[in-house]
């Protein structure tokens, strides 16, 4: 891992395949703490028990990876109501992380039933406001949560989940790792002429073949024109001689993300567009300020105004679309936001995206993206592939 706490440097060591990403081969997480931490946060937010729907809240919590289940946390315990499916799987991964839960792998009807028991004697019981539809909101309050207040909660675990742990820190740089090394393996692939999606199966083939359960989200490859669109979707198109490639993509590891982003330029044989090769100047110098911008303390808003700042002043204010970045984690996208609006103020442990870009509708862009980890020094890079 990189320290920044000056102007970073574009060149970075050449990606190596990481060894040894066995879970147990990992820094352990503090899972078992995490249920103690988010009692304390009850009383604040107005209820006597919080009920977990969000699966990657309750992963971070108890270590459940399942994709059906709720948590109900009490002021004495904690219970994951599940199904048959995980009958085994939940208490397994329950002992391993040490989460003081117990689970309950029971059919439709049971769950309900256990529901409404557990509820017995609370007076308001919090719900995730962001994770619960209004149809399962009125299903529950005329069935087993009749008797008791539902109150709306926000952030509460996803507050807890902003700044990581040693194991977590350890699991997206590992991530990072592999996303470095599947791009050094991939990246001779453009100057052959492939397909957009092509090149996106080759990154997630790669991936995975390096130890990631999964890509961390859908990976993007933009060549030529396809690039002035910030998600584009691969396509047959072919890449180009003299084009500029946006690479976007990422691993998962143990559940934990990374997200990278280059901009290649194929066929150096061949002079880049003039005002293309400017708007890929301007992205890393824009990158460059922004990554400079990054320790504890400093205001979300800064780093996306240190970007900005850049790219405003070469005249492309209005080609850049998009907030600066965004928190990593066991999701690609959480707290903190970096972005103008923003009022999140970054803290040593959190990890998150610097991504600024410039898109010329019709013609092409760029954009650069590393993770970092927030330090009081500045911040440590966790993608190290080159830039340029």
């Amino acid at each position: 891992m990189a320290e920044v706490t000056a102007r970073p440097s574009r060149s970075a060591p050449q990606a190596q395949a990481p060894a040894g990403l066995a879970r147990s081969a990992l820094a352990p997480m503090e899972v078992a703490g995490r249920i103690a931490r988010l009692r304390e946060l009850l009383e604040g937010a107005g209820c006597d028990a919080l009920l977990i729907s969000s699966h990657s809240n309750i992963r971070y919590l108890t270590g459940f990876t399942g994709s059906a289940g709720l948590l109900m946390v009490r002021a004495d315990d904690a219970v994951i109501v599940t199904d048959g499916r995980y009958g085994e799987q939940a208490p397994a991964e329950l002992a391993l992380s040490g989460a003081p839960a117990r689970t309950e792998a029971l059919g439709g009807a049971e769950q309900v039933e256990l529901l409404g028991e557990l509820v017995k004697g609370i007076g308001r019981l919090g719900l995730e406001g962001e994770h619960i539809s209004w149809a399962r909101l009125r299903r529950w309050s005329e069935g087993w949560a009749k008797d008791v207040e539902l109150v709306p909660t926000s952030d509460l675990v996803e507050g807890l989940r902003e700044r990581k742990d040693a194991g977590e820190i350890a699991r997206i740089a590992a991530a990072a790792a592999i996303a470095d090394a599947a791009l050094l393996s991939v990246r001779p692939m453009l100057e052959e002429g492939p397909t957009e999606a092509e090149v996106a199966l080759a990154l997630d083939t790669e991936m995975r073949r390096l130890g990631a359960a999964e890509p961390a989200f859908e990976t993007i490859v933009a060549a030529g024109p396809n690039a002035a669109e910030p998600h584009h979707h691969p396509s047959p198109r072919k890449i180009g001689n003299g084009e500029l490639v946006v690479v976007d993509f990422g691993a998962r590891v143990d559940g934990y993300c990374s997200d990278m982003t280059r901009t290649i330029r194929t066929g150096r044989g061949r002079d880049l567009v003039p005002e293309l090769a400017r708007v890929a100047s301007v992205v890393l110098a824009a990158q460059d300020a922004g990554l400079c911008a990054v320790r504890d303390g400093v205001a979300a808003a800064e780093i996306d105004r240190a970007c900005r700042e850049v790219v405003d002043a070469a005249g492309f204010s209005e080609l850049f679309v998009h907030g600066t970045g965004h928190g990593v984690g066991l999701d690609i996208h959480e707290a903190p936001a970096l972005g103008e609006r923003s009022d999140d103020i970054l803290r040593s442990g959190q990890v998150v995206t610097v991504e600024p870009g410039v898109y010329v509708p019709g013609l092409g862009g760029a954009r650069t993206e590393d993770t970092v980890l927030v330090t009081g020094a500045g911040c440590e890079i966790l993608t190290l592939s080159p830039k340029v």
